[in-house]
């Protein structure tokens, strides 16, 4: 069995075709183990002996459009995958600060871009430090921005396929698996 993370697009605890609760019981239903949910906001913890993520997401997609009557794209990432990532540490020597958030954007698809990193906002309220093995680390600088600045941005970019945590998220994520 391979210990995965999907993290779901767009996932609003307010609606409640998207609690916790809901998404666990459509991933025990398609016969994942040892399904966990990390904070509300489309982290699902699972276990599968699928070794092909490009299998699962759109599984799982469907799914949740049947069951749940919603569309979300799903991007998995396996535990190793998560770890790799932690291990190189983008976000050395860069605080998360009330002033500062680390974010990690996951891309569905590989992209390419003429982008130089690191990559920083004319107005200087975000910077992209770079793509690593599908992800995207930035940092938002909250003096003079939101996250949902950069997410906009990230998405004319990058497309709908992807998805933003926290680096502390990831971080809690990855503890969690």
């Amino acid at each position: 069995m391979v210990k995965y993370a999907a993290l779901l697009r767009g996932i609003s605890p307010s609606n409640p075709n998207m609690r916790n609760e809901k998404l666990r019981s459509v991933f025990e239903s398609l016969g994942f183990a040892n399904v966990q949910t990390v904070i509300s906001s489309g982290n699902i913890l699972f276990e599968s002996p699928f070794e092909n993520v490009k299998e699962l997401e759109p599984i799982i997609e469907k799914a949740l459009l049947v069951k749940l009557g919603f569309s979300s794209t799903t991007i998995i990432r396996s535990k190793e995958e998560l770890q790799k990532l932690i291990d190189k540490n983008p976000f050395k020597g860069i605080e998360d600060t009330p002033k500062s958030r680390l974010n990690v954007t996951f891309l569905k698809n590989k992209v390419h871009t003429e982008l130089k990193f690191p990559h920083r906002s004319k107005d200087k309220t975000y910077e992209l430090l770079g793509i690593y093995d599908g992800v995207i680390c930035s940092v938002v600088y909250l003096t003079g921005a939101r996250t949902p600045d950069l997410m906009l941005w990230l998405e004319k970019q990058f497309g709908k396929e992807i998805t933003t945590r926290t680096w502390k998220t990831v971080m809690r994520i990855l503890n969690t698996l």
